[in-house]
């Protein structure tokens, strides 16, 4: 497994080391001698951006943004370390998240309320915070400006509220990630990618996520760089799987909303049968225990966001 990808036009994909290999990448831009970083990984994961940026030839001082999606920890839990370390960059964030990356409390007591404190300081160390003059707001249509490079910002709800994409203007190329899903490199067959939705707590919405989806392929993109697993290409393809499998989490949800007492285990049987259909759809060329070993954390975390979702549904 390489620690850096390169990829055409300056964009490189760093692997961040957490939880397992391939999970989860952190990319950089690179415009002459400046640098962005989209996402950070978790706190583990900074000293790895930094070697990597050292052999590529280029040190912290040269990082001009860390451009964060979203602020789930597993793409921002070391964005204030990864700040710290740089000191000529700038956090860019949507509006939603700057309060949580300027006092972090609240987003750290939740992750502890989740994983207890032990274990939620083995998986993402403590959250560091960031000086509120340093941050920028992540606003829709807002334009970054890497040393003549344009990375324009989107607001794609769905996935999270505070999620935005960026879209590098030089290759028409969007950073999106969990926007347009997982793409994980082991199920890749054929020299084909594929991708399965992400449906993670607490704001998962499948109208919103839909719309947002379609929004990026608006621009006729050549590629996405998700941050599970970094470049994918055949878009009209994988959107298209994209929102046929959020139709179908919606109606495994749906299909199990009635039955208070047995809904988790309900959907969480109705996500495996999915996946082994997808499985046998795509010829994913793993075996099944592989498989959901794979995706365990995923269809977890997506059973639990539906539940969330369902719960808001019946308030609404």
């Amino acid at each position: 497994m390489q620690s850096v990808i390169t990829y055409p036009e300056g964009i490189y994909a760093i692997e961040s080391g957490y939880e397992r290999p391939q999970l989860a990448a952190i990319h950089a831009i690179v415009s002459g001698d400046a640098v962005a970083i989209v996402d950070s990984g978790n706190n583990e994961s900074v000293p790895r951006v930094l070697e990597a940026l050292a052999s590529l030839g280029f040190g912290p001082e040269q990082v001009r943004y860390v451009l964060l999606t979203h602020i789930h920890l597993d793409h921002a839990g070391g964005a204030g370390a990864l700040m710290a370390a740089c000191p000529n960059a700038a956090l860019v964030v949507h509006p939603r998240g700057v309060r949580h990356m300027v006092d972090p409390s609240k987003l750290w007591a939740g992750t502890v309320a989740v994983y207890g404190e032990d274990d939620a300081i083995a998986k993402y160390g403590r959250i560091q915070s960031v000086a509120a003059e340093r941050i920028v707001e992540a606003t829709d249509g807002r334009v970054v400006d890497l040393n003549g490079r344009k990375i324009r910002v989107a607001e794609t709800p769905g996935h999270a509220l505070h999620h935005v994409c960026y879209f590098d203007e030089q290759t028409r190329a969007w950073f999106t990630g969990d926007t347009f899903g997982l793409s994980y490199r082991e199920l890749d067959h054929d020299g084909r990618a594929f991708v399965f939705p992400t449906t993670t707590p607490v704001q998962f919405d499948p109208d919103a996520l839909h719309a947002s989806i379609d929004r990026l392929m608006a621009e006729q993109p050549t590629a996405m760089y998700l941050t599970h697993y970094s470049r994918v290409t055949d878009l009209p393809r994988l959107a298209s799987d994209l929102h046929r499998l959020i139709d179908a989490h919606v109606a495994i949800a749906r299909s199990g909303a009635n039955a208070v007492d047995r809904r988790h285990q309900i959907i969480r049987a109705g996500l495996s049968a999915l996946m082994r259909q997808e499985a046998a759809r795509q010829q994913w060329p793993i075996s099944e225990n592989d498989l959901f070993e794979l995706f365990a954390m995923d269809l977890e975390l997506n059973a639990q966001g539906l539940e969330v979702w369902l719960d808001r549904q019946a308030a609404a």
